[in-house]
């Protein structure tokens, strides 16, 4: 199972600090989901070879509108692993859900966000995951916690109805805010996840980090094109 993060300059902790944490918590793997104007320096190879936990590189795009979005989609595609996109608004939603080179559609839910049939069912043809971020559950209270509940109910209803892939995540910004997958598994218990469904959102990052990277090595000749066994370099 994997977690995925904001590392510094985005968030508080190191790659390092992050990954000795999830190693204490048995993950396999952690996603450094930094936003496009914060990105951080890190040796992946280093950290992972000291804490015994993979380490993938990812990005989390924020845009105004669809028309920059995929301006920055068509910048940061082939540069990173895993790609995700900051949601939050019907449009930026459905630009995502309909965008196949888009990984990850994050925060759905946030700010005037909403979601629906039409973008579960673009998810799933697409092969876009829906984010089921915890991270308003687990650090607001009061009407902003219940509101959270509520928000991620919905969505879970909709998603798990139309089968659309979807992953989960803390979205931690520091190790201490890093859990462990039995107490996520006890916050998506408070939306109608199973442990097994949260669980399988935690291997979905995983996933997706070795498939890319699958696509992205000698043996495609492009993305998605494998190289045939009468393909020669030229």
């Amino acid at each position: 199972m994997y977690e995925s993060v904001h590392a510094v300059p985005d968030g508080d902790g190191t790659v390092a600090r992050f990954a000795a944490t999830a190693a204490g918590y048995e993950f396999d793997g952690i996603v450094v989901r930094n936003h496009a104007d914060s990105r951080g320096e890190f040796d992946a190879e280093r950290v992972r070879d000291e804490y015994d936990v993979d380490v993938v590189d990812g990005l989390e795009i924020r845009a105004d509108n669809p028309s920059q979005a995929s301006g920055h989609v068509g910048n940061f595609r082939p540069k990173v692993t895993i790609l995700l996109f900051h949601g939050g608004t019907s449009k930026l939603n459905r630009f995502a859900v309909e965008e196949e080179r888009i990984d990850v559609l994050a925060h759905p839910m946030q700010g005037r966000g909403d979601f629906n049939h039409v973008l579960a069912k673009a998810a799933a043809e697409n092969g876009v995951r829906v984010e089921f971020n915890f991270s308003r559950i687990l650090r607001a209270d009061g009407g902003k916690r219940v509101q959270a509940i509520k928000d991620l109910r919905k969505l879970r209803e909709i998603v798990t109805k139309y089968d659309a892939p979807f992953v989960v995540s803390a979205d931690a910004r520091s190790h201490l805010q890093l859990r462990a997958p039995r107490e996520l598994a006890a916050v998506g218990e408070t939306i109608g996840f199973s442990a097994d469904q949260v669980e399988t959102g935690l291997r979905e990052w995983g996933n997706l980090a070795e498939r890319n990277r699958t696509i992205r090595s000698d043996d495609f000749i492009a993305p998605g094109v494998k190289r045939g066994r009468y393909e020669e370099d030229d």
